[in-house]
């Protein structure tokens, strides 16, 4: 009998996950490793070889890894289920104008969930990730807050997984930081983890080239949305065509396929007129946002108003804010500018270190526009 009994660890085969794996079978928990096949990249038409948790190198890994100490290891295929919810919601989200975040969304609301069913069959208790953030229990609620590590953190990812499947779930890294892990591998004598490149890709996406997956997704996208305008932010003045609303982001300043005499940048998209609106460094900052369909963590609501650092994007050091709730909405009221607040990302709502919630955001303003 183990000491803590059954628990299913998520493993793509990078260091971080199979770290641990191996820390919590030395902890004295029955450790099973399953990794989740969710995307073919070879039925996409990219070239580039297959990397990241996907590639059957990674799956191999993990499974050395497994072998190696002893304990279980398969392999879960949820493509169909990936492709459907994941796929067909960031392609419709560029065709809406905005800019999804897959990986949050796969978080959430596939491997979580995908996780949890294949736990309840081999009659797990619990299920284990390699993110680097911590889990307690406080006032009834179950609460994310940020790793050590703050390069690392990646309290941002998890803000939309449920209590019921944080009352589930170990996160056994949240205490260490990266420098400790590559050292624990190092002495355990897994140098290959060590010296393994890590992917930061969209899995779905690993030659970096969504334009180019969207035009393979969608054949006669790209005719359809070709020859929009480029618009002047404020006069609205014409500066030109573009090749489609879809294959621009806000912020982007490279790839626009035409001199400007200055740096310019994608400030505004509008979808109903095909317009890509383009502006100054400056006309970036907006100070406030609407973030829809919420998932509260520290809170079951937000009674009132609340000051808390809101980040607007995974590597965003966060901005004072004060939010407000009304309904499966929060309106957030920034203290200062925020630069390229782009509809289709995760707001994530912190109180210090801790994730108070999260959600989509719809839009962007300036709080001056409002009076």
């Amino acid at each position: 009998m183990s000491k803590h009994g059954r628990i299913l660890v998520a493993m793509s085969g990078g260091i971080d996950s199979s770290l641990a794996s191996v820390l919590l079978h030395e902890e004295g928990y029955e450790v099973i490793g399953m990794t989740m096949k969710t995307w073919d990249y070879a039925s996409s038409g990219g070239t580039k070889k297959e990397t990241g948790c996907c590639s059957l190198d990674s799956i191999n890994d993990a499974r050395n890894i497994a072998v190696s100490l002893g304990f279980p290891h398969y392999i879960l295929d949820i493509r169909d289920e990936f492709g459907d919810y994941v796929i067909d919601h960031f392609t419709g989200e560029y065709l809406e104008g905005r800019t999804p975040n897959p990986c949050v969304l796969c978080n959430t609301h596939i491997k979580w969930d995908a996780l949890l069913r294949r736990a309840d069959r081999l009659d797990c208790e619990f299920i284990a990730t390699g993110h680097y953030a911590n889990i307690r229990y406080e006032n009834e609620r179950y609460v994310i807050s940020k790793g050590v590590d703050t390069l690392k953190d990646q309290s941002y990812v998890l803000w939309g997984v449920s209590q019921e499947s944080l009352s589930r779930t170990k996160l056994p890294l949240g205490h260490l930081r990266k420098s400790e892990i590559r050292e624990m591998a190092k002495e355990r004598g897994f140098i290959e983890l060590v010296t393994k490149s890590e992917s930061y890709e969209i899995c779905f996406v690993p030659d970096n080239d969504y334009r180019g997956f969207l035009k393979r997704r969608m054949p006669g996208l790209e005719a359809e949305v070709a020859g929009g305008n480029f618009v002047m932010e404020g006069t609205g003045k014409v500066l030109g065509k573009h090749q489609g609303y879809p294959f621009y982001t806000i912020g982007q300043r490279k790839g626009l396929g035409m001199a400007f005499g200055q740096p310019m940048f994608v400030t505004e998209i509008r979808k109903d007129t095909n317009e890509v609106v383009l502006g100054v460094d400056k006309d970036l900052l907006r100070d406030g946002m609407s973030v829809s369909k919420l998932n509260l963590q520290k809170y079951d609501h937000i009674a009132g108003p609340l000051e808390t650092v809101t980040k607007v994007r995974y590597k965003d050091p966060g901005t004072p804010a004060t939010i407000s709730q009304s309904g499966d909405k929060i309106e957030v009221l920034f203290h200062e500018g925020v630069s390229a607040i782009a509809p289709g990302q995760a707001a994530v709502f912190y109180e210090g270190d801790d994730v108070v919630g999260g959600g989509w955001i719809m839009k962007s303003f300036r709080q001056s526009d409002a009076l």
